[in-house]
């Protein structure tokens, strides 16, 4: 008995994919208007040409693959990392003091500085009011557990903190 072969009439079959040669020059036919000049403008002549072309043939395979949803983005973040990678490769030193540049570390130093003063200026408190100050600003305690863990009304716990504020906030001016 011969075998035979069902075939379902009710649903067309389904479109042939394009190549990869077709689907590069669908990319390029639908995008090269905006997408070349584009990275003209960003990154100029003559990186732009190798940006565009290599954007193209890292995105044809899901042009391929029918699983390009947004292909301007596609070609755009492409480009971008694209021109990154070429920034950091061939400028090693910059990208590795990118995370402490010279203004990095001066206004770094300047946050140092300020907080040794600071420190300074707390521990010269008197000890009343420091204790207060240190349990509240350090501590996170609130004014009602500061004033059970030391002892004192609560509003004591507030007359010394303000004092404590007052301290600090004129020497810090001076």
């Amino acid at each position: 008995m011969i075998g035979l072969l069902l075939v379902d009439v009710t649903t067309p079959p389904a479109p042939p994919r394009p190549s990869l040669a077709d689907s590069l020059e669908l990319l390029f036919t639908r995008h090269d208007g905006w997408f070349r000049p584009m990275m003209r403008r960003r990154h100029g002549d003559n990186a732009a040409e190798d940006l565009v072309h290599e954007s193209y043939i890292r995105a044809a395979p899901y042009q391929a693959a029918g699983t390009l949803r947004h292909p301007e983005a596609l070609l755009i973040r492409i480009a971008e990392n694209l021109a990154s990678n070429l920034r950091r490769d061939r400028y090693p030193e910059v990208a590795q003091d990118l995370g402490a540049s010279a203004l990095e570390k001066q206004s770094l130093s300047a946050v140092q500085d300020h907080a040794v003063t600071f420190k300074q200026i707390v521990l010269a408190l008197p000890p009343e009011l420091r204790d207060v100050f240190v349990l509240n600003h350090v501590q996170g305690m609130t004014y009602e557990e500061i004033a059970i863990h030391l002892g004192i009304p609560r509003t004591t716990v507030h007359h010394r903190m303000r004092k404590a504020l007052e301290r600090t906030s004129k020497a810090m001016q001076d």
